[in-house]
């Protein structure tokens, strides 16, 4: 008997285990130089099926040594042409003339090529995907019960991870090294389990790393060039987790039943996202909705009537844009990570499909962070409104997302008015952060609460002049040295409150003093304590000398009073507390701005607007509030 095998037959490993159970005891295997060629390229890529083939190919070397068959080699080696038309089936043409010349059985598992084959004539053996009775794989024996990731690699003795997603630890199984020997037979079989498994694949393929799925394992093998020696590591879910099993389950329940159906799921690296994610899907599908997941690699662990997608052509944009056509219910997206990620999580969000994506982050301001440089600032409440963080296999913390017209944390004029997206606490609604615009960046500012006061050592003494302090000269020098390091201009601290200052600093400082997305100023805020205003040097220096005034009330036009203090000024309206207005002179309109809860309207008496103020109190202006 004679054989020739082709390319996919030598991968898949199935030409040794037929031999060794006596069926082609004593055969002739003839190897076209084909096929060589093929699998030399492929290893050559740093792909695991060309190592794969050139194992095959050396144990049937093996069995040729011991005379169990027999084993020649034949043809030419193809051409670069040829290898470079290899996909149009050049390879396998010269495969297929080669058992045409030597009159032999032509044996494979592609059944594209078996039909053509078949059509030139030959004697054609497929073999056929193998769909059931599968034998445990050799990578089972480091499994127990308790384990959910193992790590193999090479000159390295074997390591577990076990536990659950609460508690896990490293445990070493043996003493003894891995040798590549023992990986690459492992790896070997690995890929002819996904090949034949209806349940396996293989989702990544690039030089050097290939990512396995077989059933709900993930393994992925990596090698040389890729990394520094061979190594698997196989990861598995442990248990199948409901969404009722969360203590906050009823919160999000109402979330995705409801209209707020942009979720994002936050936390660290190995902290249950992904869990609590296909356990949302589980529930969305039970519930009856259409649900679809878009995974690069597939990993979600969800029913047979949730469909997974991966990125169509290796693009997400493109699995978009069949999932628009389709248009389900909601889409799981694990996990969000390149620019393109986010872009298409909005774009499905803003089309009225439900969306719930994953994306790693240490905490919540690094979720924010990662979320405001990528999705337009407009429309960022809309495309995602509830954000869950997650630590341990456990919600921590479940965040809302708002919008509305005020001064940001860390300005104080009533000129900075201007959109914020603010992120509260979901059961307290304790205003957490705020996400604006300043000068074309995109800042998320923490919103600083106001410092505990000192028990007293003595009696208090009420200080005439706050601002003049102790407290505030020691504040303003941390300031000055903080700020000092983005500029070599002076920097010019002005106190406003013991929670808050504006900064001036030279025009051209400006940007490095804030950092790209407000990261310098946020750190120094959060290092210093209070919240901070920076702004040009310029727009303190053209402002007018104020008039000097003795700093008490006064009763301007109209009924309103002002209170003019040594740094600001106040507008003092009891009756319009918490609401925002409108300032009219007369029939001019002058500003809009946001009265306090003590009724009163602070301005910083530099600004223009105080200026103005003051003013229309000398020109004994009437000046009106109007709600708006």
């Amino acid at each position: 008997m004679k054989l020739v095998p082709d390319t996919s037959v030598v991968i898949d490993g199935r030409i040794t285990s037929l031999i060794n159970s006596g069926e082609y005891k004593g055969a002739t295997i003839i190897i076209p130089e084909a096929v060589i060629a093929e699998l030399e390229a492929q290893a050559n890529q740093g792909r695991e099926i060309g190592f794969s083939g050139l194992t095959e190919l050396q144990a049937l070397c093996k069995l040729a040594e011991e005379g169990v068959i027999s084993l020649t080699f034949t043809g030419v080696r193809p051409s670069l042409e040829q290898v470079k038309l290899a996909s149009g089936g050049e390879i396998d043409a010269l495969i297929r003339n080669a058992a045409i010349e030597h009159d032999a059985q032509f044996i494979t598992s592609d059944v594209v090529q078996a039909e053509v084959a078949r059509a030139k004539g030959l004697d054609v053996i497929y073999l056929k995907p193998q769909l059931e009775g599968f034998a445990p794989l050799g990578i089972d024996q480091f499994f127990d019960e308790h384990t959910i990731a193992i790590y193999l690699k090479e000159r390295v003795p074997p390591m577990a991870r076990k536990g659950s997603v609460k508690e896990m630890r490293l445990f070493r199984l043996r003493e003894q090294p891995m040798s590549d020997y023992e990986l690459r037979n492992l790896s070997q079989e690995i890929l002819e389990r996904a090949k034949r498994d209806p349940d396996g694949f293989i989702e990544i393929e690039l030089r050097g790393i290939t990512v396995v799925q077989i059933g709900s394992m993930r393994i992925a093998i990596a090698r040389r060039p890729f990394s520094d020696g061979m190594e698997i590591t196989a990861v598995r879910p442990i248990a199948d987790v409901t969404l009722e099993s969360f203590a906050k389950a009823p919160v999000i329940k109402n979330r995705i039943m409801g209209e707020k159906r942009g979720l994002l799921v936050a936390g660290p690296p190995g902290a249950g996202k992904t869990t609590l994610a296909q356990s949302i899907a589980t529930y969305l599908a039970d519930t009856g909705f259409i649900v679809k997941t878009m995974e690069a690699p597939r990993e979600l662990q969800v029913p047979d009537h949730i469909t997974q997608y991966s990125g169509l052509e290796g693009s997400m944009q493109n699995t978009a844009d069949v999932l628009m056509l389709v248009r389900p219910d909601f889409i799981i997206f694990d996990e969000l990570r390149k620019n393109e990620d986010f872009t298409v999580f909005a774009d499905l969000r803003l089309a009225g499909i439900g969306m719930v994506g994953v994306v790693h982050a240490i905490g919540i301001h690094d979720a924010l962070q990662r979320l405001s440089d990528r999705v337009d600032f407009g429309v960022l409440p809309q495309v995602v409104n509830t954000i869950i963080f997650v630590d341990k296999g456990e919600i921590t913390n479940v965040y809302d997302l708002g919008f509305t017209i005020k001064v940001p944390e860390g300005m104080s004029s009533e000129i900075n008015l201007r959109p914020v997206t603010t992120i509260s606490d979901y059961e307290t609604g304790e205003l957490l952060f705020e996400i604006f615009k300043y000068d074309s960046e995109t800042i998320v500012m923490p919103v600083m609460r106001p410092l505990p006061a000192a028990a007293p050592l003595k009696p208090p003494v009420i200080q005439k002049e706050p601002t003049e302090s102790s407290a505030w000269k020691i504040v303003e020098r941390d300031i000055q040295r903080e700020i000092g390091r983005f500029t070599d201009g002076y920097v010019d601290v002005h106190m406003l409150s013991d929670t808050k200052a504006v900064v001036y600093i030279e025009d051209k400082d400006v940007p490095a003093a804030i950092g790209k997305g407000g990261k310098n100023i946020a750190g120094i805020v959060n290092k210093v304590g209070i919240g901070i205003d920076i702004r040009p040097r310029s727009e303190l220096e053209k402002q007018p000398p104020a008039p000097a005034v003795v700093e008490e009330e006064f009763q301007l036009g109209g009924g309103v009073k002002i209170r003019m203090e040594k740094k600001q000024l106040a507008i003092i309206c009891p009756e319009q507390a918490g609401k925002i207005v409108d300032v009219f002179a007369g029939k001019e309109y002058l500003f809009t701005a946001t009265v306090n809860d003590s009724g009163e309207i602070h301005l910083a008496k530099n600004s223009s607007i105080a200026q103005e103020m003051i003013r229309r109190y000398n020109d004994g202006d009437a000046i009106r509030l109007r709600p708006v």
